[in-house]
């Protein structure tokens, strides 16, 4: 007759399929940030950070630009399309979209960033964003509209139609430490 186990000594798991062999050292360690979206060590080039609230790594010395700076923005494009006549407005545009700005993004120390490329927007990214961006935020009118501002209020990154279109970020660069470059 066999004698019941003793509830003092550990017994072997028989509850499921043996582990792989060389278990639980058959796997390396995972590297810093590996799964948590974050760069691992020298994986941020010099001069640059991680920015953990949008995902993005950007520029020493600025941040992605805040919900509501980016809709007074909107709102400051209103009064200075009015007080340049129109005209004055896209001439002002056509001169800044060359440093990766609008007129309203120019006064309120605002940039397009490409994270991609790890520059600031030149002038055809900005014609894009701007021009193809707004047409196709503008196609369906207010449905379009909606569609972009929930994308602008949800995403961690901020980006709306016309960003998504050109691949562009909004930061804020108060202190200009970002200097255009031609690309």
């Amino acid at each position: 007759m066999t004698q019941p186990p003793d509830p003092n000594v550990q017994q072997p798991w028989t509850g499921g399929p043996p582990p792989p062999v060389g278990y639980p050292y058959s796997m390396p360690p995972p590297a810093a940030g590996d799964g948590y979206g974050q760069p691992g060590p020298g994986a941020v080039p010099p001069g640059m950070y991680f920015d953990p609230a949008s995902g993005l790594t950007l520029p020493q010395g600025v941040k992605l630009a805040s919900v509501g700076r980016r809709i007074g923005a909107w709102f400051l494009a209103i009064p200075l399309w009015i007080c340049t006549l129109v005209i004055g407005y896209v001439i002002w545009g056509l001169i800044v979209w060359g440093r990766g700005q609008t007129p309203a993004q120019q006064v309120l120390g605002m940039r397009c960033w490409r994270p991609e490329t790890g520059r600031v927007a030149g002038w055809w990214w900005m014609a894009l964003r701007e021009i193809i961006g707004g047409l196709a935020e503008a196609i369906l009118g207010w449905i379009t509209q909606l569609v972009s501002l929930i994308l602008f209020l949800t995403r961690r990154d901020h980006k709306c139609l016309h960003d998504l279109v050109a691949g562009t970020v909004v930061i804020h660069d108060p202190n200009k430490v970002i200097q255009y470059r031609a690309m």
